[in-house]
């Protein structure tokens, strides 16, 4: 999906000896929309904005060790122990050492040759990294200007965190002017370092440039245009999420000191196996207890009790994620934890000093990125209201820019199931944003020219029809059976394929099995067939 930014220079920060100035470029294509204010919470701030910046580097993925350069030193001494090694007569090993001396002297020169070209490439890279952080990223953060609030979004680089920074007015002094809107602001690391001088004693203006806007033909030449083709994967999690924050959820706070815990947790241990999970065990009227996997290590949260009114265990994975709320610890009042269910995204919301929040969405795990398949059915239609109903509930949720579905519905005189219905339909179309803490439905329209929903809701052609094999009923004779720490799934889908998947403790496909052609063909190196996946999300929804 190809998004058009125009910046109206770059973002930047001026630090002097009593006062520093923190100015965004903003998307100028877009609604103009500006804020310009002071900062009264100064170290909050900054430490909320490093802690969205660290989410916005991370990559939770595994990452191989890079043997590249051993393999190739063992390539080139291969054939100097094998010569060695078969050489028995002086006349060989002399020339042996005429060669070898040869080949050093044509490796000196080569290395003298390429050396000022590797020396401007590594300059080049380096310039790029410290002055243009974006070029590496591609990826701008999303900024939306409320009047209560103003909140900045982002993703993690393999998109399996979802972070959001919200600021109420509170947080800013002499607000001077502020138009609402959404628009991307031009993000470097350069701007990130820049940040970390930000001190009680100086005074910080905080400005979404509102000059970027103006019309000046002279100025055209500071303004800069990058075109950027965003992976659909990307457009496709900040749905996945909004649509998450709108799921019925489990729902308890934490002391900042249990996250903590949580956390230290995870650094004193390293898992080997399965399962890498956290599990919840959740008992009206007591202490929140925590289980992680597979040391079965329990943390009593003793300051905090669950005050649910029926037990539940809920497992959640890709809990090394948890380690981003590090930073915010010191700041933190209380977490508010919000669980899906097994299997399923959660959210942590860290209560910061005065309006000032910050919300960690987190995927299924880690593998499993806001866009996969287990979660398809966050973007299934949930119903159909009719289109000059929806208009009109978009306009007057427009209207304050944040309202309640009760809100709505008392004001234009609706069903409060009917306003909820279509304010569920626009988060998953990009255009409304559901504020857990706040419970409000926000207007943040993701992409300027809208979202084409059905391009987006699946991620290739065998999700899609694995989907509308599930949807039609066409898997028959569903069923699991636990073996060996594994759960084995069977099935059969269209009356003629007979499947098998073979599910971890993580909750991840290790294996399957299909009568179909394509599995004939191709087993498992391409990714499983449609009729496995329906088996699979079948089983999900059992």
């Amino acid at each position: 999906m190809k998004f058009n930014y125009k910046y109206s220079g770059t973002s930047s920060i001026v630090n002097g000896t009593s006062s520093t100035g923190v100015s965004f470029a903003p998307d100028i294509l877009r609604e103009p929309t500006y804020f310009v204010g002071s900062l009264d919470k100064k170290l909050p701030f900054r430490e909320a904005i490093s802690a969205l910046h660290e989410i916005v580097v991370a990559d939770f993925n595994f990452q191989p060790k890079d043997n590249s350069e051993y393999l190739a030193w063992l390539k080139n001494e291969e054939t100097n122990w094998i010569a060695e090694a078969s050489a028995e007569l002086p006349k060989i090993k002399y020339e042996i050492r005429q060669l070898q001396g040869q080949l050093k002297g044509l490796r000196e020169q080569r290395e003298e040759i390429t050396r000022p070209y590797y020396k401007s490439q590594k300059e080049y890279f380096k310039y790029i990294y410290t002055r243009d952080y974006a070029a590496w990223l591609v990826l701008d953060p999303v900024i939306t200007v409320h009047p209560d609030q103003v909140f900045f979004e982002c993703f993690s680089k393999d998109e399996s965190v979802y972070g959001k920074l919200s600021c109420g007015l509170d947080v800013f002094n002499n607000i001077n002017e502020f138009k609402c809107g959404t628009t991307n602001i031009d993000y470097s690391q350069k701007l990130y370092n820049e940040f970390q001088k930000i001190r009680t004693y100086k005074d910080t203006e905080f400005k979404i440039d509102p000059k970027g806007f103006d019309v000046q033909t002279s100025g055209e030449e500071s303004y800069r245009e990058v075109k950027i083709d965003l992976p659909d994967s990307w457009v496709r999690g900040f749905l996945q999420v909004s649509s998450a924050m709108t799921s019925d959820k489990v729902s308890f706070d934490l002391h900042p000191i249990d996250i903590a815990n949580f956390i230290a947790v995870l650094k004193r241990n390293k898992e080997k196996k399965g399962p890498r999970a956290i599990k919840y065990i959740l008992k009206p009227g007591q202490p929140i207890l925590a289980v992680f996997e597979p040391w079965n290590i329990e943390v009593v949260c003793l300051q905090s009790i669950y005050t649910g009114n029926e037990a539940k265990e809920i497992r959640v994975w890709g809990r090394r994620r948890i380690q981003l709320l590090e930073r915010l610890l010191p700041i933190t009042g209380k977490f508010t934890v919000h669980l899906l269910g097994t299997g399923m995204p959660s959210f942590y919301i860290a209560h910061l000093a005065n309006d000032m929040y910050f919300t960690l969405g987190l995927s299924g795990w880690t593998a499993n990125d806001w866009s996969q398949a287990t979660q398809l059915d966050l973007l299934a239609p949930r119903g159909k209201v009719p289109a000059t109903t929806m208009q009109s509930i978009y306009l007057e949720l427009r209207k304050d820019w944040l309202n309640t579905e009760k809100g709505i519905a008392t004001k234009l005189n609706l069903d409060v199931q009917t306003v909820k219905q279509s304010l569920e339909t626009f988060t998953q179309a990009g255009k409304v944003i559901y504020d857990l803490k706040n419970e409000v439905y926000r207007v943040r329209e993701l992409k300027r020219e809208g979202i084409d929903l059905e391009e987006l809701r699946f991620s290739s052609s065998t999700d899609k029809e694995a989907y509308q094999l599930m949807e039609n009923g066409e898997v028959r004779n569903l069923k699991s059976e636990v073996q060996n720490d594994k759960i084995e799934v069977t099935a059969v889908v269209s009356n003629s394929f007979k499947t098998t998947v073979v599910i971890n403790k993580d909750l991840q496909i290790t294996d399957g099995k299909c009568n179909c052609n394509y599995y004939y063909m191709n087993k498992m190196t391409k990714g499983p067939c449609e009729h496995i996946l329906a088996t699979r999300i079948s089983f999900d929804k059992k």
